[in-house]
């Protein structure tokens, strides 16, 4: 754990290190009933950011593909995390003492480790007091561009009849022997600009659209500083959905879109295994000790342009949410 952060493997596995001196291990050591509240506060914005980011860059225009044609895109979304949840708040803690009142999250900065104490009794033995010291892990906000969490999307759109359009994600399980994914995601696009009479003469487009996403990655948990482990694996699972009403403007060399929706998500993170912590002259045994779930939604508006040269199209746009995300790619599109 003492490893840079790996937001993601090839096209949607993450697993969560820090660059600490001490890493999520340090966490691991507060007593039973801080533990969760620490590492969920940790963690919380890159699991909000991955959860915004998949959400994003479905569309680059309201106009859908005749029956059949189709266009390939390769994307990346990037959700940039607010300010004010670069840190939190330690206080309300039992079991820890810092000198200092706050601490970095995941997207903090990796420089602010203050030194942390741990003391608590054994909740089966008053008797018992477990106490050591750790540097709270820091984040890596020096290590992301903008300090955004990413999400690279490879997606194909398909025309079909009755102007619908089908949009598919798809990446098979993939991976080393410590970390594997995969990620399935399906939306599904109707043009309307017929509803609305002479519109459909002009370079205005209208659609709805909904989308669904789900990612599955896998990871394997080894010995780390303080902490031996035994069968110490990670799950992390996400899904999440959005739904818009889109319009853009088609002309000859250039597109601009927009739409207003939507989204919303759900991931959890279990830390399975047995970890056998080091304090101060003795050791406890806890086993399965994260079973953590992260909420994000809210509404969305999206504004874009997008650049024609023959079959290739040159895209972007930018999304206000809770998390506001950056979209940028490139696409073939035949039809």
């Amino acid at each position: 754990m003492k490893k840079s952060i790996l937001f993601f493997l090839g096209a949607i596995a993450m697993a969560f290190n820090t660059n600490a001196q001490d890493g999520f291990e340090g966490y691991l050591l507060a007593s039973d009933q801080d533990r969760g509240k620490l590492i969920n506060a940790y963690i919380n914005p890159a699991m909000k950011g991955l959860i915004h980011s998949m959400n994003n860059g479905w569309y680059h225009t309201a106009k859908v593909h005749s029956p059949f044609g189709f266009d390939l895109s390769i994307g990346l979304n990037a959700s940039l995390v607010p300010e004010e949840d670069e840190m939190f708040t330690l206080s309300g803690l039992n079991s820890i003492n810092s000198g200092s009142i706050s601490a970095a999250t995941v997207a903090g900065s990796e420089d602010f480790t203050p030194l942390t104490a741990v003391s608590f009794q054994d909740p089966n033995n008053p008797a018992i007091t477990y106490s050591t010291t750790f540097d709270a892990p820091g984040g890596v906000k020096e290590s992301l561009p903008l300090n955004a969490v990413p999400a690279p999307a490879v997606q194909l759109n398909l025309g079909l009849p009755a102007k619908f359009e089908v949009s598919l994600r798809l990446v098979p399980k993939v991976g080393s022997d410590n970390v594997k994914g995969d990620l399935f995601g399906i939306g599904l696009k109707k043009e309307i600009t017929n509803w609305f009479g002479p519109l459909d003469k002009t370079p205005l487009h209208v659609s709805i659209l909904a989308a669904y996403t789900t990612m599955n990655v896998d990871y394997n948990i080894t010995d780390s500083g303080a902490v031996n482990v035994t069968d110490g694996f990670a799950q992390f699972k996400l899904n999440s959905y959005n739904v818009e009403a889109i319009a853009s403007l088609n002309f000859p060399f250039i597109n601009i879109y927009g739409g207003f929706g939507y989204g919303s998500g759900t991931s959890t993170l279990k830390m399975l295994g047995d970890y056998e912590l080091s304090y101060a002259g003795q050791t406890r045994t806890v086993t399965d000790p994260i079973d953590s779930e992260f909420n994000a939604s809210g509404f969305r508006t999206t504004v874009g342009t997008r650049l024609s040269l023959g079959f290739f199209k040159i895209f972007g746009s930018y999304t206000l949410q809770e998390y506001n995300t950056a979209n940028l790619g490139i696409a073939i599109s035949i039809r």
